[in-house]
């Protein structure tokens, strides 16, 4: 069964809906948390941030790494994927963070726990803010990894 994408005006970090809801965004692969959507999370969670600097503190034992996925239960009936799906925090001479096969395999890994929580996934347009990427090539990895699996998806665009 297939989903579609709904697109709504409104806050990502409160997802319209019922039941298991899980708030996806992309984090980089250097430990930094500290400017875009991660600000407004951490605003209402502290719990999504800890967790992310503990994993990217123990990576020497765990599976950081770009393409990974980190599930975080804030709140019943909320979850926050912390997905590494950006290579550094600035844009440069190495042109832009977004790692769309980072973004893309992170986005593999939420499917079964969607799936498996019963969960929609909300989200901004993730990996097009800070990261620098591209809606048009971030949107059909969403298509394919999440919504042709069976899983709604509500993506937020601030008011």
């Amino acid at each position: 069964m297939t989903e579609e994408i709904t697109y709504v005006r409104g806050d990502a970090t409160a997802p319209r809906g019922r039941g298991p809801r899980v708030i996806a965004h992309v984090c980089n692969d250097r430990g930094g948390w500290g400017k875009g959507f991660v600000l407004a999370l951490s605003r209402r969670w502290p719990e999504p941030e800890r967790a992310y600097r503990d994993w990217h503190r123990a990576r020497a034992s765990n599976d950081f790494a770009l393409g990974a996925l980190q599930l975080v239960q804030v709140d019943r009936p909320f979850w926050v994927a912390n997905m590494i799906g950006r290579h550094g925090t600035r844009r440069g001479g190495t042109g832009v963070p977004v790692r769309y096969e980072a973004i893309d395999e992170a986005l593999h890994r939420l499917a079964p726990e969607a799936l498996r929580l019963g969960a929609t996934v909300h989200m901004p347009r993730i990996g097009c803010g800070l990261a620098g990427g591209h809606w048009d090539l971030v949107e059909p990895l969403i298509r394919e990894r999440l919504t042709q699996r069976g899983v709604g998806v509500t993506v937020y665009d601030v008011e």
